[in-house]
């Protein structure tokens, strides 16, 4: 079983259209919880990212986050914090929450989510980490995601193993246990054939 002590998640600042996807955020804290999961996460109060951290805090569950300057100076940090780490740049945010996660996972969200969602996609499929990545596709929000990914897999530019390396689960339980059975696949044969 992959160790997951604390995990990242990648969420909104919004709560978006569907009552949902606020829904889905506790339930999903609420996993965590009972499986004494700490959350590492960017630090707001707002949207999505507030209300996973609330339900978190609520249950004295511990919740590091990870915020530039620039927000907590336009008052989007939350104080409720258990560990509020506050750093220069948003490259710095997104270098500290992947080192501190032992696994990643986004939920719905924007620019902001997807951006942390293919760095952290990257780094596994360069072998900078070898952790567990998953889409929370709460009412099929990443569908459409996953329909460009096997795209741009068949048109030759992702490896079928980098695709299949991408968790997806509708609901927490299932996400985490997939989480949880995780195995590091080692050095992919694309890449050893590059080092030699």
């Amino acid at each position: 079983m992959f160790p997951l002590k604390n995990i990242t998640v990648y969420c909104g600042s919004n709560k978006g259209i569907l009552q949902e996807y606020s829904d889905q955020a506790k339930a999903l804290a609420k996993e965590m919880i009972k499986r004494e999961i700490g959350l590492v996460y960017g630090a707001g109060k707002v949207g999505l990212m507030g209300i996973i951290a609330d339900e978190m805090l609520a249950s004295k569950s511990p919740v590091y986050g990870i915020i530039p300057q620039k927000l907590v100076d336009i008052e989007v940090a939350h104080q409720g914090c258990t560990d509020l780490i506050v750093v220069e740049t948003m490259r710095d945010r997104k270098w500290l929450m992947a080192e501190k996660g032992d696994g990643f996972i986004a939920m719905p969200g924007g620019i902001g989510t997807l951006e942390e969602l293919f760095e952290v996609m990257t780094l596994n499929q360069l072998m900078y980490i070898q952790k567990p990545l998953a889409l929370y596709n709460v009412s099929g929000y990443y569908d459409k995601l996953l329909d460009f990914l096997a795209h741009v897999g068949e048109q030759g530019f992702l490896k079928p193993d980098q695709l299949k390396n991408v968790i997806v689960a509708d609901d927490p339980v299932n996400l985490l246990d997939k989480m949880e059975a995780f195995e590091p696949t080692g050095i992919p044969d694309w890449l050893r054939k590059k080092k030699q």
